[in-house]
């Protein structure tokens, strides 16, 4: 018996959409299960309330490491003279 070429492309699409379907259905169900043990951990407090505009040490610490990963540099040659919120 011989199938036409659109049959068997609409049968291969159907079969990856199922398939893609059913791993849906079963992350989802998996997710409920071993969700279903775990209580939600309460967030921490923080030390001391912020303002909006402060800028805090780690704040720089991280603006820094940020800019020496793209810029593909050690972090020590890195000077931030001011910060401004944009």
């Amino acid at each position: 018996m011989e199938y036409s070429s659109i049959f068997v492309c609409l049968m291969g699409m159907g079969t990856v959409f199922f398939g893609l379907i059913c791993l849906i259905a079963l992350t989802y169900l998996m997710s409920a299960v071993v969700g279903r043990g775990k209580k939600a951990a309460p967030a921490p407090v923080p030390a001391a309330p912020q303002t909006a505009g402060e800028v805090t040490p780690e704040l720089v610490a991280a603006v820094s490491a940020a800019l020496a990963e793209e810029l593909g540099t050690d972090i020590t040659g890195i000077r931030i003279v001011s910060m401004k919120k944009v």
